[in-house]
This record gives C-alpha cells, sequence and structure tokens, in this order.
C-alpha cells in the first residue's frame, strides 16, 4: 500500500505529454480551465463522448449553491471503503511512514494545491460519512482559491459551509454526525463517482445539473471542440430562424461545404464569432468532402 504515488498516477495517465506536478498529477494548463468559464456542460460533453469516454458524468448529486455557479479544477481523487481494525491499522502505518498526520480525509485535504478539487468516493456514506463541514470547507477553499469538492457522500455544518466565500461542493446528503468508520483505500489513484470513472488529473466541470470529468489528455482538443459547437450553435439558431436551413441540416455532425463556407463568413463578419477566427476547420472541411467515419448522422 503506497498513498499519492508519483509512479502510478504516471503510470495511469501515460496520453498526458505535458507538464506535471510535483506529485506526479497532469498540469493542465490555468488557460483552458479559464475558458470553461464562458462553456457549457453539454459543449464540453460531446466530444469526449463521441471519443467513447462514455462514463464520466454525473448527475445524482446535490449542489451546496444552487445560484448557477460552476465549479472547475484539477482532481485529486480518493477512495475510501467501510472501517475494518486490521486494515485501518495499515493504513495508519503508512501514513505514519509517510508523514501524514491526522485523519484519512485531512491527509487528501492538507495536499491540495491551488486549482485543485477534491474527488472522493465516500462509497455513498451518509450517516458518519460527511467528509467536510465548516472547517474543512474553510481549508479547501484556503488551499485551492476554488473552495472546490465532488463527494460521493455526505456534508455536514451546511449553513457554515455555506458561508465560506466562492465555493462550490457537489455531495449526496447532509448529516449532522462527524465522519466515523472509514479507511483510506485508495489516493490519487483510479476512483468512481457514481457512474463515471476518474484518474487524478482529470478537469472538473460542475455545471448545468451535474459533474463532468474530463480526461486530461483530451482538454485541449475538448476545448477547441466546445468553442466550435459554441459558434456553430449561434449561427445555426440565426439560420432556423431565417427558415434557410432546417433543423436536421443543422443538427447533423458533419455539415455542407456550403453550410462552412457561410459559418466562416459569420465567423469573420459578425461579432459575436471574432473570439472564434483562430480556430482551425481543416478537418471540417474533410469531413465534408470525403466524409467522416464517426458521423452517426445527427448530432449528440
Amino acid at each position: 500500500m503506497k498513498f499519492n504515488s508519483r509512479e502510478e498516477i504516471i503510470a495511469l495517465t501515460p496520453l498526458w505529454k505535458g507538464e506535471r506536478f510535483p506529485d506526479g498529477r497532469p498540469r493542465v494548463p490555468d488557460r483552458y480551465l479559464t475558458a470553461m468559464r464562458k462553456m457549457t456542460l453539454e459543449e464540453l460533453w460531446k466530444p469526449i463522448f463521441v471519443k467513447g469516454y462514455i462514463t464520466q458524468f454525473e448527475g445524482d448529486l446535490k449542489t451546496l449553491h444552487d445560484d448557477g455557479r460552476k465549479l472547475i479544477g484539477r482532481a485529486v481523487t480518493a477512495s475510501f471503503v467501510p472501517t475494518r481494525p486490521d486494515l485501518f491499522d495499515v493504513a495508519m502505518a503508512q501514513g505514519a511512514a509517510e508523514e501524514r498526520h491526522g485523519t484519512f480525509n485531512q491527509w487528501v485535504i492538507d495536499s491540495l494545491t491551488d486549482g485543485d478539487v477534491a474527488v472522493i468516493d465516500m462509497y455513498d456514506k451518509i450517516y458518519k460519512g460527511t467528509f467536510v463541514g465548516g472547517n474543512l470547507t474553510t481549508a479547501i477553499k484556503k488551499r485551492t482559491g476554488n473552495g472546490g469538492a465532488v463527494i460521493w457522500g455526505g456534508v455536514r455544518d451546511v449553513e457554515q459551509m455555506k458561508a465560506v466565500p466562492d465555493v462550490q461542493v457537489y455531495f449526496r446528503g447532509i448529516d449532522p454526525t462527524p465522519i466515523r468508520e472509514f479507511i483510506i483505500k485508495d489516493f490519487n489513484s483510479i476512483t468512481r463517482i457514481g457512474k463515471a470513472t476518474v484518474l487524478p488529473g482529470d478537469i472538473v466541470f460542475g455545471g448545468g445539473g451535474g459533474v463532468l470529468f474530463i480526461p486530461a489528455h483530451l482538454v485541449p482538443e475538448v476545448v477547441d471542440g466546445a468553442a466550435k459547437t459554441h459558434v456553430k450553435d449561434d449561427f445555426g439558431f440565426e439560420m432556423i430562424t431565417a427558415g434557410k436551413f432546417t433543423t436536421a441540416q443543422i443538427d447533423k455532425n458533419t455539415w455542407s461545404v456550403e453550410m462552412l463556407d457561410m459559418l466562416m463568413e459569420f465567423i469573420q463578419n459578425d461579432p459575436r464569432g471574432a473570439e472564434y477566427r483562430d480556430l482551425d476547420w481543416t478537418q471540417e472541411y474533410e469531413f465534408a468532402r470525403n466524409g467522416d467515419p464517426n458521423d452517426t448522422q445527427s448530432a449528440l
């Protein structure tokens, strides 16, 4: 047993070729996280779904704040199991060897850095499964800046949590009991949040009614793909309103050359297209002329 192992994290994320944190997690550049704040859940979900990443979303969660604020950051993952005396002793001994202090949940929070989101599988434990309350939410906010967590389990001290500025937490339930009778199983390894599989360094996007976990190596492509979806929607809504194209034409994954030419004109001449003028549409034109092998007729 070893917690937060750099070697394991690198082995789990071989497709990431960029900078890494000291613990080995992919360090997706901040500019992509900033760009995501203007994007919707569906815009970011579609590019990864069509690539076969079909278990990256979970919507069966409550939110600390219901005011539309988004939660965006890099995942620090941990998984827990019900208590067992012999395993508890092994885990605590390993933690001591790694110079970790306090309770298991404090180990995770003490590791957080700027822009992180704690992603915690508490095996849906709510009674005595309250991973954070007012104090630890304050600690998360101080360490991460964005005050973010996704917890497949419980929280407590919700009034205190809500008083911490600029935080957002997704969780399964609320209970007044403190956290008890649990053991850490994995720390920055493979984690499950409901129906979603999460790896350390995935980008957490909480918004639109749920949480999406975007594989780090896909983020640049996903952000550009989401930007393309956004400007196509702006253009498409206008074309449908003007009666120039049908919804069936607009909803196709692969557009015709004629439609792409009109889109390019829109991007170059309409103020709404200004921020999309650096996008490369070469592949879309290639698919328009030769067909997209992944096109399943209508857009998702």
